[in-house]
C-alpha cells in the first residue's frame, strides 16, 4: 500500500475562530488509503512512534489521563489526530509548549481539517509539514532525525517569534486582559487599540525618549549629569590617546577603568588596571568599541544591576566571576570549554542568562594579571579567574538597600529614562552606597530583562508585570469600544448606523464594513473591508476612540477576528441559503459555528445583541459573557417576551413606535414614520439602535441619530447622514 498524507491547503486563522480564541492553522489533509489502516494496522507504527517522541505520553487526549494519546494509537485512530499530536509536541519541544488542536473528519473521505496553535504562521506550517513526513517514515519504518527537526524549529522560532523580555511584557499585558498587536517581525508590539494604545520595544517603551536614551549612550554626559544631581559615581575624565590615559590614572589613583564611552554590553571595559602597559592596552582596545575612552576609579566590590520602571526598583542582580580550576593537562581555553561554556546557563539565545565565555582582549589581559595566556596549563587544583563582569544572574532584588534603590530610580530621573538599568558596584548591597564608596558606573536604555527573569540563582522577578503596570493603571485595559456586527443580514447597514450614531456623541470612529473603509465620515477605501486586515488597520489607529467592524461571513471563516474581545457584538441573522461549500461549511449549522464567534468573544462586561426572530441565532445568548439585548419587530416573539420576562433588555416594534424595553417597562423612541431605515431595512434598524443602547448612548441622541441617517441607494452611494 501507498502511503501518503497530501496537505491540500493551509488556512492562518490570526484570531478568534470557530475552533478556539486563539491563533491557528487549519490544515487540510488528505489521507488517501490510509482511511483504510487506522495506527492499530500498521505494524510497529505505534512503538516507533513513541520512542522517537517519548513526550507524547504527557499527551492526554481524550482519556483525560497520561499516555491518553498513546492509548488511543494502540487501540486505533486515523492519521490527521496523529498528525495534530505529533504536530503540537514538536513545537513545544522547540520552545513552543501547549496550545490548541483538533482534528475532524470533512464531507468527503479520507479527507480531514487538522488545527493546531500557531505561535507563527510560517514556524506552525514549518511543524505541521516535518510531522508529516515524521509520521510517514514511522509507518514505513525509515529513519527520521527527530532532534535535527526540532533544532531546526528552534532556530526558526528564536528567529521569527517574539523575543522572551517582549513575550512576557506580551503575556503580562494578556493576564491583565490588554490585548496586543505586533507591529513588524521583530519585537515592536501595540499594548491595547486605538486611542488607549501603547507600544514597547523590547524594554523600550513609547515613553523612552530619543533625549534620554542618546544620553545614556554618553557615558562620559551621564556621568557628569549624575554628579551634578548628587548621585555617587566614579572619579575620572575622557582621553584621548594612551599616554593621556595613563596620566587620567595617575591623577585619578590607581586601580583605574578604561571602558569605551558609548559602549554596550560590557565590550572594551578593563577593570582594576595598575600599571601603564594594562592601561595602555585597554585604551587601545576600548578606543575601537566606541567614539571615545573614559579613565575612572576602580570602584571595589561586586557588579550590580538595578532595573528600575516607572521611577521604582523592580529587579537586582549581583554578578558572578568567572573562573577555571587546573587539572595539570588542559590549557585555559579547554577549561574554559569543558568548565565555564558546558553550563546549560550559557548560550547566545535570550533564553540563556549567561553568554559564552570568549578568549577576548579583556580576558587575555585578566590572565596577563596572574601571569598566564590563553594556553597556559595550570596546575591542577590552581583556580584561574576568568572574567570579572558579565555574568549578572544572581538575584539580590530582597537585599537592595531603601538608600541604594532610591539613588538608583533617582539616577534614571536623571537621565530621563523611564525604564533603566542601572550598573553599580558596591561591596555590599543591603547597606548605602556612602559607607562603602559604591558608585554608579552606567545607566542603559533598553536594558535586558532575562538575568532577572530567569537568574542562575535565585527567584524569578515579574519584570514584565511591572512594565505593564508602568504603562496602564490598575483600572486600564487599553481597550477602545468595539462593536462587532456579524451575520448573513444588513450586516453594513447595521455597522453604518451604529457608527453614525456614535459620531454624534462626539466619538472619533472607525469603521470596516461591506461598504468601505471608513474614518470617521470620510471613506478611506471604497472597497469590501469586511475583513481581517482592514479592521485590523483600525484598531492600530491611534486617534480613534472607538471601532465598528463589520466581518463577513467568509472572513470569519478564512482569516478568524482581527479583534480578542468587543463592548458589544451583534448578530443579525443566519441566511440558510448562504453556505460555503469550498470550505465544507454546509448547512445551518456549520455557519451557526461560525457566527457564534462573534458572540463567543463579547466582554464579561459587554453585550450580545441578537436576532430573536432568528432561533438559530436567539440560542447564541447562552454562549454570551455578558448581558443579552434581543431585537424583532414583533414583541411577541417567545425569546423577547421570555427575556423581558426576567427584567432583560429588548429592542421592537408596538404600534409602528420603536420601543425600547427593560422587563416591562417599555419607552418609546420614535415613530417609524420618521426613519427612513424603518422603510429600506426595518432588522437593520433595530439590531442598530439595540447596538447604539449597548453602547450607553442616549434615547435623544439615538432619536436623533435614526432620523439623519439616510440609507444606501441602489447605486451604493451613501447621502451626507451616514458615513462617507
Amino acid at each position: 500500500m501507498h502511503k501518503s498524507i497530501d496537505i491540500l491547503r493551509v488556512t492562518p486563522l490570526r484570531g478568534p475562530n470557530m475552533w478556539t480564541y486563539d491563533p491557528v492553522l487549519e490544515v487540510l489533509v488528505d489521507i488517501g488509503a490510509l482511511e483504510d489502516f487506522p495506527s492499530d494496522r500498521i505494524p510497529g507504527f505505534p512503538e516507533r512512534l513513541a520512542a522517537w517522541i517519548p513526550s507524547l505520553v504527557e499527551h492526554r487526549c481524550s482519556y483525560e489521563e497520561r499516555g491518553g494519546f498513546l492509548r488511543r494509537l494502540d487501540e486505533g485512530t486515523w492519521p490527521g489526530h496523529i498528525l495534530e499530536h505529533v504536530t503540537l509536541e514538536l513545537q513545544a519541544l522547540a520552545g513552543m509548549p501547549g496550545g490548541f488542536g483538533r482534528a475532524r473528519e470533512t464531507s468527503k473521505r479520507g479527507v480531514y481539517k487538522v488545527i493546531v496553535t500557531s505561535w507563527q504562521d510560517d514556524v506552525t506550517e514549518t511543524a505541521i509539514r516535518m510531522a508529516r513526513d515524521l509520521v510517514l517514515a514511522a509507518m514505513d519504518d525509515r529513519p527520521f532525525d527527530v532532534k535535527a527537526a526540532v533544532d531546526r524549529l528552534r532556530r526558526m522560532s528564536d528567529s521569527k517569534c517574539l523575543g522572551p523580555s517582549t513575550a512576557a511584557i506580551v503575556a503580562a499585558a494578556e493576564a491583565r486582559k490588554i490585548p496586543s498587536i505586533r507591529l513588524n517581525d521583530g519585537n515592536l508590539v501595540q499594548l491595547g487599540h486605538g486611542r488607549r494604545q501603547r507600544r514597547i520595544w523590547t524594554a523600550e517603551t513609547d515613553r523612552t525618549s530619543a533625549i534620554a536614551e542618546g544620553i545614556s549612550r554618553d557615558k562620559d554626559l551621564t556621568k557628569s549629569l549624575l554628579r551634578t544631581c548628587g548621585v555617587p559615581v566614579p572619579e575620572g575624565r575622557m582621553v584621548e590617546t594612551a599616554a593621556d590615559a595613563w596620566d587620567a590614572a595617575e591623577d585619578v589613583g590607581l586601580p583605574v577603568v578604561v571602558k569605551p564611552q558609548d559602549g554596550n554590553h560590557g565590550r572594551g571595559v578593563f577593570l582594576g588596571l595598575a600599571t601603564r602597559a594594562e592601561v595602555e592596552a585597554a585604551f587601545a582596545v576600548a578606543a575601537e568599541e566606541g567614539s571615545g575612552v573614559l579613565v575612572e576609579r576602580f570602584v571595589r566590590g561586586d557588579e550590580h544591576r538595578l532595573l528600575v520602571v516607572g521611577g521604582r526598583v523592580v529587579a537586582a542582580s549581583r554578578g558572578e566571576t568567572a573562573s577555571v580550576v587546573g587539572n595539570g593537562r588542559s590549557t585555559i581555553v579547554e577549561l574554559i570549554e569543558s568548565q565555564l561554556n558546558t553550563d546549560p546557563r550559557r548560550g547566545t539565545s535570550e533564553d540563556c542568562p549567561l553568554n559564552p565565555v570568549r578568549i577576548d582582549s579583556a580576558v587575555r589581559l585578566e590572565l596577563s594579571h596572574q601571569g598566564l595566556t590563553p594556553d597556559s596549563v595550570p596546575a591542577e587544583g590552581l583556580g584561574v579567574l576568568i572574567q570579572r563582569n558579565g555574568n549578572l544572574a544572581l538575584d539580590v532584588t530582597d537585599e537592595v538597600h531603601p538608600d541604594v534603590a532610591a539613588v538608583a530610580a533617582l539616577a534614571a530621573r536623571v537621565v530621563g529614562l523611564d525604564i533603566a538599568g542601572i550598573d553599580l558596584v558596591a561591596e555590599d548591597i543591603s547597606r548605602p552606597l556612602a559607607a562603602q564608596r559604591g558608585a554608579i558606573v552606567e545607566v542603559n536604555a533598553g536594558p535586558g530583562l532575562q538575568m532577572h527573569m530567569r537568574p542562575s540563582n535565585g527567584p524569578g522577578r515579574p519584570v514584565g508585570q511591572a512594565i505593564v503596570d508602568h504603562l496602564f493603571p490598575a483600572d486600564d485595559n487599553g481597550r477602545v469600544p468595539i462593536v462587532g456586527v456579524a451575520g448573513s443580514r444588513s450586516g453594513a447597514t447595521v455597522a453604518r448606523l451604529v457608527a453614525h450614531l456614535l459620531n454624534l456623541d462626539g466619538a472619533s470612529v472607525g469603521l470596516a464594513c461591506s461598504d468601505g473603509l471608513y474614518l470617521d465620515r470620510r471613506c478611506v477605501d471604497p472597497h469590501d473591508s469586511a475583513r481581517w486586515q482592514p479592521a485590523r488597520h483600525l484598531l492600530m489607529n491611534p486617534a480613534l476612540d472607538a471601532v465598528v467592524i463589520e466581518n463577513g461571513l467568509r472572513s470569519m471563516a478564512t482569516e478568524g477576528l482581527a479583534y480578542d474581545r468587543c463592548r458589544v457584538g451583534v448578530v443579525t441573522g443566519l441566511d440558510a441559503a448562504v453556505t460555503l461549500p469550498e470550505l465544507d461549511l454546509e448547512t445551518p449549522d456549520d455557519l451557526r459555528k461560525v457566527l457564534r464567534t462573534q458572540i463567543d468573544v463579547v466582554l464579561p462586561t459587554g453585550i450580545g445583541v441578537l436576532a430573536a426572530g432568528d432561533p438559530v441565532v436567539a440560542e447564541m445568548a447562552a454562549l454570551c459573557d455578558g448581558e443579552v439585548i434581543f431585537f424583532d419587530t414583533d414583541p411577541a416573539n417567545a425569546a423577547i417576551a421570555g427575556h423581558c420576562a426576567s427584567g432583560g433588555r429588548a429592542v421592537f416594534v408596538r404600534d409602528d413606535r420603536l420601543v425600547l424595553a427593560v422587563g416591562t417597562d417599555e419607552q418609546t423612541v420614535d415613530e417609524l414614520a420618521n426613519i427612513a431605515l424603518a422603510r429600506h431595512d426595518i432588522a437593520a434598524l433595530l439590531g442598530g439602535v439595540a447596538a447604539a443602547w449597548a453602547m450607553g448612548l442616549s434615547t435623544e441622541l439615538i432619536r436623533t441619530g435614526i432620523e439623519t441617517f439616510v440609507p444606501a441607494d441602489p447605486s451604493g452611494s451613501h447621502a451626507s447622514g451616514s458615513p462617507r
